[in-house]
């Protein structure tokens, strides 16, 4: 990767671009971000990892080309995407507003250049205006409407140019776009990929930690910006960990933790038993349309059975009081509240756990089956939501996830009375 001449390299120091009286500050672009902003392509594609400074990239080529009296705007998925950009073009370019309009977040600037921070959410309504440029942010998680009946015919009259910003979100339409920027016969685009590491100012012992602590899957598409045909998928090795002929009982030392998924009608109440010390799911239960009473009975005589030093519980709905009742009665059971915060963690421990084959399944085909129909969707806000597909079911990968929870747990564990 090269250069241009005489470009100062030293990154995140202030640099400024004067007009007349008016100044602008921003910070000084590193060498990945140089690279892209003085590629003499019209189209520029950037897949980037977590961090890489795609933000800033896309900032200061909105500016630069703004204070030259041009057009461009910025769009992002959603306006709460943009808020953060929209507050710091107000400030970078305070001396060089003439005009602003707050609800149609625009910004007119000395000389005659305008910027416009737009969302994507309705492609219809950013349709027929003439652009100079456009920076498409997170443009993975935008409707390709954006780009193909919206944005693209804005660039025709001015002969205008795009700048796509994004980490990989599979192999969508994002990736096609990338692709044409890979290709030298299409000479007016061009494309990169940089890991989160490309940013100087990141600790790659940071980029580390999260190496071990996510899915290699993930932690491939949100660092190292690889674009994963299977990117929907979340547990690996499926099949290959399914390695355990079912026990009848418990074994001599050994250490068993439950996890427990509540369900009645339309889903199922599932109970994974682990074995702690050798990473075993030796039992496996699920049943439905039965009572709460009678679903208390038989896990009570499960854990009868198989004495277990701790019952991870699902605690939402109405987990609280089956919890309740089933301490009473002197079972181990601990509480799991189930959110958008807590689900994460706990079903990548899981994933992370198969991937290094810490874990060992039975050949259950519901389990087996539900573990490889369960996907991941990355959410507008950059948070993940895990689910089991539209009309399936994920009461054994819930128990499963709690089960190892517990058996990951250290000093969590009651002794069973």
């Amino acid at each position: 990767m090269t250069w241009p001449k005489g470009v100062n390299h030293r990154p995140f120091k202030p640099f400024e671009w004067s007009m007349s009286t008016v100044r602008v500050t921003l910070f000084q672009p590193h060498p990945g971000q140089i690279d892209i902003l003085h590629h003499p392509a019209r189209f520029k594609v950037v897949a980037c990892g977590r961090r890489f400074g795609k933000t800033e990239t896309g900032k200061i080529l909105l500016i630069e080309r703004a204070l030259a009296g041009r057009i461009g705007w910025w769009i992002s998925p959603t306006y709460r995407m943009a808020d953060d950009v929209w507050r710091s073009l107000k400030i970078a370019l305070n001396g060089a507003i003439q005009a602003k309009n707050e609800h149609m977040r625009r910004l007119d600037l000395v000389g005659g250049g305008v910027i416009r921070v737009c969302s994507g959410h309705d492609p219809d309504a950013l349709r027929g205006a003439g652009l100079d440029v456009a920076v498409l942010d997170e443009a993975a998680y935008l409707h390709p409407d954006v780009w193909r009946a919206a944005i693209r015919p804005a660039l025709v009259d001015r002969r205008g140019e795009a700048l796509f910003l994004s980490t990989p979100n599979g192999r969508n339409w994002f990736w096609g776009l990338y692709m044409l920027g890979q290709n030298p016969a299409y000479a007016d685009w061009q494309s990169w990929r940089f890991p989160t590491t490309a940013n100087a100012l990141i600790d790659p012992a940071e980029v580390e930690d999260a190496r071990h602590l996510l899915p290699e899957r993930l932690f491939r598409q949100e660092y190292l910006a690889e674009f994963l045909a299977d990117s929907g998928r979340v547990f690996r090795r499926v099949e290959a960990a399914a390695t355990v002929t079912p026990e009848v009982g418990p074994q001599p030392g050994e250490r068993y933790v439950f996890g427990v998924d509540w369900g009645r009608d339309n889903d199922f109440t599932a109970v994974a038993v682990l074995a702690a010390h050798s990473r075993r799911l030796v039992a496996l239960d699920r049943f439905n349309e039965i009572g709460w009473s009678v679903q208390r009975g038989r896990l009570a005589a499960l854990a009868d059975h198989w004495r277990p030093d701790a019952i991870w519980a699902e605690a939402n709905s109405i987990g609280g009081p089956n919890i309740e009742a089933l301490q009473y009665e002197g079972l181990p059971v601990l509480p799991f509240t189930m959110t958008a915060a807590s689900k994460g963690p706990l079903i990548e421990s899981l994933a992370l756990a198969l991937e290094r084959d810490e874990l060992a399944l039975l050949p259950d085909p519901v389990l087996l089956g539900e573990l490889q129909a369960y996907t991941l969707e990355r959410l507008l806000s950059g948070r993940f939501r895990y689910n089991a597909p539209p009309g399936g079911h994920d009461d054994t990968v819930i128990a499963l996830a709690l089960a190892w929870h517990g058996v990951s747990q250290t000093g969590a564990s009651i002794s069973f009375v």
